[in-house]
């Protein structure tokens, strides 16, 4: 099946007995069962129908044979981490998501170190793998900054290493780009942005082709509980659905308001990848299937009240969903970050983030320009 396919199809059969199109929501605790039966459902924070399904689905979409489904993005995150041992060290893209930042700086006090560096510039890159390492953690697009980093090149300089490679691909989801095709070992997901899409769900994934890296995560997520309930699981299957369709209406929308951003006085410096002024535009073409919907620029008035003049771009974090999103990360997502290492990588305090959701450009053009020209 083609991609759009896998979307409504896979996880998806008929219920037994009522041929329902839509599998029941299974939200028992524990299961009925004979001692002497072979093991199938035990007990829910271990198995799951409906967890199930979402997990088939999900594999399916990166053509891949396995995925453990979260209760959180961060649940997710962790999970990877558990694979890191006292004395290890972890190379990771300097701009990550803030609550990626703070788990990355509790590692230290198992004797695990983390070094960030600029994974999108490869002389960079070539740097910071020259020396062993057991996890490479690539965000790209990443989070805020929309720097594109190079996976199959990565991938080749890490396994050199005998070092993992993991891409938070939440940014892009599995409709515009798909980790494991371009040589990554595993695809991190916060599934509560782009792929359930209506901001009413938490969820995380991991997916990936080795069957030793999936028992374990499976495993850990068993042991420590981060596990979605049946019913969460089934509002992320109903968003993954419409998937394709709401990322290509988002990246149409976004596309046109990054160039309108460019022609306003009060907007400098505006990050999207779909601009060939872009420091990785040709990459982000090659690399992914479209540019996405998530737009960065720094503005040169009061952020505060910028997002406060804005009537459909709410004020919120998160990002992904089928309404848009104003935020400023210094003050917001990556405020867990101290000031100066924001600084450094670029994340200053004029920065903006837009999520674009799928209302109609001209009223998204309109309340934007509305509020730009408010100072």
């Amino acid at each position: 099946m083609r991609f759009d396919t896998r979307l409504v199809h896979s996880g998806q059969r008929s219920a037994p007995g009522t041929g329902d199109i839509v599998p029941p929501i299974h939200v028992a605790t524990t299961y009925d069962r004979f001692a002497q039966e072979p093991l199938r459902l035990f007990y829910s924070r271990g198995e799951n129908p409906t967890r199930q399904a979402l997990e088939e689905c999900l594999a399916a979409l990166e053509d891949a044979r396995f995925c453990a489904v979260f209760s959180s993005g961060q649940a997710a995150a962790t999970t990877v981490l558990s694979l890191l041992s006292t004395g290890q060290r972890v190379v990771s893209s300097d701009d990550v998501y803030g609550g990626t930042y703070a788990l990355f700086s509790t590692l230290s006090r198992f004797g695990i170190q983390v070094d960030y560096a600029d994974l999108s510039d490869p002389a960079e890159a070539r740097r910071a793998l020259a020396t062993d390492a057991a996890l490479v953690w690539v965000e790209t697009p990443s989070n805020p900054l929309l720097k594109i980093a190079d996976v199959a090149e990565i991938g080749r300089l890490a396994h050199a290493r005998g070092a993992v490679v993991v891409v938070d691909n939440t940014f892009a989801s599995p409709a515009l780009q798909r980790p494991l095709e371009l040589g990554a070992d595993v695809s991190l997901y916060s599934t509560t942005k782009f792929i359930a899409g209506h901001a009413d769900v938490l969820g995380g994934a991991l997916v990936c082709d080795d069957a030793e890296l999936h028992a374990r995560f499976a495993e850990h997520r068993t042991v420590t509980g981060g596990v979605p309930g049946g019913l969460d699981c089934y509002l992320v299957h109903r968003g993954v659905k419409t998937l394709s369709l709401r990322v290509a209406r988002q990246t149409a929308t976004a596309r046109a308001i990054a160039e309108e951003l460019c022609d306003r006085p009060a907007v400098i410096d505006v990050r999207y990848p779909g601009l060939p002024q872009h420091p990785q535009y040709r990459l982000a073409g090659r690399q992914m299937s479209g540019p996405g919907s998530i737009i960065g620029f720094r503005y040169r008035g009061d952020p505060e009240k910028l997002m406060a003049r804005t009537q459909l771009f709410a004020c919120a974090v998160s990002l992904g969903g089928v309404r848009s999103l104003i935020e400023c990360p210094a003050l917001m997502t990556h405020r867990p970050i101290p000031r100066a290492i924001r600084q450094a990588a670029g994340i200053t305090d004029d920065l903006i983030r837009l999520s674009v959701g799928i209302e109609d450009p001209a009223d998204l053009v309109a309340d934007l320009t509305t509020a730009l020209e408010g100072d």
